[in-house]
């Protein structure tokens, strides 16, 4: 279905906050959104094919969300809760609470614990079996906004721009502290699936390319760069970078913004792979399924331009399903 798009059915009411495909399903999708919600969706070849299969209701807009199989996920938010979803019955169970708004979550199949991430400030973990969910707390110097995870490196993104690099299997100290590269507040994050790295973006429209390896040699090879930005009318637009995701087996990356492109890179040769046709609204959230063959896209309002923004006229929240091509291939793969 390369180059092929459509609008999921049944799209969230408000602004999406975070679309999550299933790490081993690449048909099932998670979307969370400021309606309070968070919709799994069988998705499809095209819109009739691909449909909504349970809700999920919140007291509060719903920040984050993930599997942890194809049965189960979890989600958590504004309301500070959380959640462990079952699918099979469209049932929720709160399994803990941070004391400030759930801000991200990812979750660790070798530990099979979930990592919430809070403002906060701390990290937690998770084992929804058993009797006392939550495994333990760690503190961090600021609030946290994005958290992901390659192997045992689990990256921490905070306020003052700062991150810290875990070892999941030590949480008790960082094994690495870090400024970000990037002079603004990070808006986004994600790891780099051959374990290098990871890429992160800033509000000011620019990214950073990171390696986890601190010798001088590697350290050496990381870089930053502009992009979701346009000059109209001789003056410079700059949007943030809202979300990043990385192609499962290409190592390329796609990067999404308030402009509302979404740009493809080859972060090891320094180029834009391709630009796909602009959306009506900016786009909050990207995320490829497991097999690398689709991106799902949420395009909604972002509030860049507050309450006055909000009034404006605008096509309602949705979520765009692109078939993958060629195009998110480094020239000189060798597969």
């Amino acid at each position: 279905m390369a180059e092929q798009q459509f609008a999921l059915p049944s799209p969230p009411f408000d602004s999406v906050s975070k679309v999550k495909y299933s790490p081993s399903n690449p048909n099932q999708l998670l979307v969370a959104s400021w309606d309070t919600t968070v919709k799994l969706y069988d998705v499809g070849d095209d819109a009739s094919t691909s449909e909504q299969k349970c809700k999920f209701d919140h007291r509060a807009a719903v920040l984050a969300c993930c599997f942890s199989d194809a049965e189960h996920g979890f989600s958590g938010g504004l309301d500070n809760a959380v959640r462990f979803l079952d699918f099979g019955n469209e049932k929720t169970i709160v399994v803990g609470s941070h004391s400030d708004a759930v801000s991200s979550m990812v979750h660790s199949k070798d530990l099979n614990a979930l990592i919430s991430a809070s403002w906060d400030r701390t990290v937690r973990l998770f084992d929804p079996r058993a009797a006392t969910p939550e495994q333990s707390s760690h503190e961090n110097p600021e609030r946290i906004y994005h958290i992901d995870l390659v192997n045992n490196n689990l990256v921490v993104a905070m306020a003052s721009r700062l991150f810290h690099i875990y070892d999941i299997r030590n949480m008790q100290e960082p094994t690495q502290r870090r400024e970000s590269s990037l002079k603004y507040m990070t808006r986004s994050l994600a790891c780099m699936p051959n374990g290098e790295g990871y890429a992160t973006a800033s509000v000011e429209g620019r990214i950073a390319v990171e390696y986890f390896d601190p010798s001088p040699e590697a350290q050496e090879k990381k870089y930053a760069f502009k992009c979701h930005r346009q000059t109209i009318d001789g003056v410079d637009h700059v949007w943030p970078v809202n979300s990043l995701a990385f192609h499962p087996t290409y190592n390329t990356f796609a990067s999404a913004g308030s402009d509302g492109t979404v740009s493809v890179w080859d972060h090891k040769i320094k180029k834009r792979l391709r630009q796909y046709p602009k959306f009506n609204n900016p786009v909050s959230s990207i995320a490829f399924n497991c097999d690398g063959s689709k991106l799902a896209i949420a395009s909604c309002y972002t509030w860049d331009e507050g309450e006055q923004g909000a009034r404006m006229e605008r096509e309602r929240p949705q979520v765009w399903i692109k078939g993958v091509g060629p195009e998110v291939k480094p020239k000189d793969w060798q597969g």
